[in-house]
C-alpha cells in the first residue's frame, strides 16, 4: 500500500456512521494509515462537519438517524465545495439492490459491510487519486473600479 510522505499534508476523511464502535474501528485503521479523520454519528452532523472541515473523502452509512445517506448526499450536492467532496457508500445494505441507487445519488463506490482493512484502503486511495483537487479557499480583496 502507498501510503503518503510524513512530510505530506494528511488526507482528511470523514467517518460517517451511527454506530460508535464502527466510527471508533474505522477512525483507528485510518489513523494507523497515516489519515486524518473526524467523525460523525447522523446526518445532519455529517453535512455541518464536511461544511466545517471539507474533508479530503467522506465514508457514509446509509442508515443513519437524522437524515440518511441519501439525504445526506443530496444535501451535499446543493453546495460548493462539499458537492466535490468524493463519497464512499459503507454500508450493510445489499450491494446489489442498493448500489445503482448508491451510485446515482453521487456516490463514488459501494462498499458492502464488513469490508476488510485491505479493501477499504485500497478504495479509499483509489477514490482520492482521481478526485478533483480540493478548491482554493475564496480571497475576497478589495477590487478598484476604473
Amino acid at each position: 500500500m502507498n501510503h503518503p510522505p510524513a512530510n505530506a499534508r494528511k488526507k482528511r476523511i470523514l467517518v460517517a456512521d451511527d454506530d460508535p464502535g464502527m466510527r471508533l474501528a474505522l477512525a483507528i485503521r485510518l489513523r494507523a494509515n497515516n489519515y486524518e479523520v473526524t467523525c460523525a454519528g447522523d446526518g445532519m452532523s455529517v453535512v455541518e462537519e464536511a461544511r466545517k472541515h471539507t474533508p479530503d473523502l467522506i465514508l457514509l452509512d446509509l442508515g443513519m438517524p437524522g437524515g440518511d445517506g441519501f439525504t445526506v448526499m443530496n444535501m451535499l450536492q446543493e453546495d460548493e465545495p462539499e458537492a466535490s467532496i468524493p463519497v464512499i457508500v459503507l454500508s450493510g445494505r445489499n450491494r446489489a439492490t442498493h448500489s445503482s441507487q448508491v451510485r446515482e445519488a453521487g456516490a463514488a463506490l459501494f462498499l458492502q459491510k464488513p469490508a476488510d482493512t485491505e479493501q477499504l484502503l485500497a478504495a479509499i486511495e483509489r477514490v482520492l487519486r482521481n478526485a478533483p483537487p480540493p478548491p482554493a479557499p475564496v480571497k475576497k480583496t478589495d477590487h478598484l473600479m476604473v
